[in-house]
């Protein structure tokens, strides 16, 4: 069963693939894929903490903790489960830095953001932030770093993850 659950996966991965294929598209999820790496948001946030108004700060500090904890998480579970990526060659800081696949960890992280958002920042920034979320999980597998078994359950840790962060607060 769980080999044809991972067959399935594999064939779905390779449908939504455009890693070797050149055009807009393809560089539009390129942007995407980058926009959920952990540094940039850590560096943008670190930048708000420390330079942004008062009532942003607060909120920059909060979720870089949140960052910071939800990066054991996935950590945790990626050295336990140990999936390979996807073969390729898009995306070689990430094979080289990071071999394990599940979950995906910009998935996790998306998602995450996207969820807090609602409670924390202006409605208007948080649809936003909940539109890009999936994007950026669906462009992990579009080049070829993930499988979407890997993304749909980083969106459902991220999700959880940061109900649980807004619950503590």
């Amino acid at each position: 069963m769980i080999q044809r659950l991972l067959e399935v996966d594999v064939r779905l991965t390779n449908r939504l693939r455009i890693a070797e294929r050149p055009g807009p598209l393809r560089t539009l999820a390129s942007l995407l894929a980058h926009s959920g790496d952990s540094w940039f948001w850590l560096l943008g946030l670190i930048l708000v903490w420390i330079f942004g108004p008062d009532s942003w700060q607060a909120v920059a500090q909060t979720l870089i903790i949140a960052i910071l904890i939800t990066a054991l998480f996935v950590m945790a579970i990626k050295f336990s489960i140990r999936r390979s990526r996807p073969e390729g060659s898009w995306g070689s800081i990430y094979r080289n830095t990071d071999p394990h696949s599940f979950p995906s960890g910009h998935a996790v992280r998306a998602v995450l953001l996207a969820v807090m958002s609602f409670a924390l920042v202006p409605l208007w920034l948080a649809i936003i932030l909940a539109i890009w979320a999936p994007l950026v999980g669906l462009s992990r597998v579009a080049m070829g770093v993930h499988y979407l078994s890997d993304v749909v359950a980083g969106m459902a840790l991220g999700a959880t993850l940061g109900l649980g962060v807004l619950f503590l607060l």
